[in-house]
């Protein structure tokens, strides 16, 4: 069996099952991805929480997964050639594991880079942009008399939900009939704009029917909805 206590991080969250992966996360939009990725695999893994509240992520332990002190992070201890793999940001980790399971990324090279292009379009658009909107629309941001910084993450997010309408026009899935890693990453955050951020009349949501209705149907998923709720806050 391998031994993870040479990892810090597992003193302050000790493993009970160390032959699984180990998942240090939130249910955010970022932290689900990798929880519905793990649930859509059927690998085994134990989750942690790392909570906020407690400033979890700023401990030392946690640092020394993740110098970014972001979750998710995860500690593979069956990771390439046998050694533990420790990996850190969302869309690395959903490579890793679509590749490590041959799951949910196409073996077809060129339909995998046009995958792995909405993965990235999800994390240098729409999460930092959400994000944002969320920011003024419902946290500290929300105070600020001008409200122009909020409204440029409006604008960009709408422009942002528009690309991805056009997108979904006669396709199931970002990538047509097939549900990939780029629906892992996108949606969480979709359904966060519109739920958690209360963002819906903001951008106009009730015009984005394909949207409406992929969002829908990735909800009806049992995987999905485990993972939605992994770890428990």
């Amino acid at each position: 069996m391998t031994d993870l206590s040479v990892f810090p991080i597992t003193r302050k969250w000790p493993p009970q099952h160390p032959e699984r992966l180990q998942l240090y996360s939130l249910p955010t939009p970022n932290g689900v991805k990798v929880s519905i990725m793990l649930e859509e695999i059927g690998m085994p893994y134990e989750a942690h929480t790392v909570r906020f509240d407690s400033q979890d992520q700023l401990s030392p332990a946690f640092l020394s997964l993740n110098p970014n002190n972001k979750i998710p992070a995860i500690l593979d201890p069956h990771g390439p050639g046998g050694e533990p793999l420790a990996l850190f940001e969302s869309g690395a980790i959903l490579i890793y594991l679509a590749e490590k399971s041959g799951k949910f990324i196409p073996l077809n090279a060129s339909a995998r880079y046009e995958t792995l292009q909405w993965l990235m379009f999800q994390m240098g658009g729409i999460g930092p942009m959400f994000g944002q909107l969320g920011f003024f629309n419902k946290f500290a941001g929300k105070d600020y008399e001008d409200k122009r910084p909020r409204d440029r993450y409006v604008a960009e997010s709408r422009r942002l939900l528009q690309v991805l309408e056009q997108r979904l026009e006669g396709r199931d899935w970002i990538m047509g009939r097939d549900y990939t890693v780029a629906d892992i990453a996108i949606l969480p955050w979709v359904r966060n704009l519109v739920g958690f951020y209360e963002a819906a009349d903001l951008v106009g949501w009730e015009k984005f029917s394909n949207l409406h209705r992929v969002l829908d149907n990735w909800l009806q998923r049992p995987a999905v909805q485990r993972g939605l709720e992994i770890p428990p806050r």
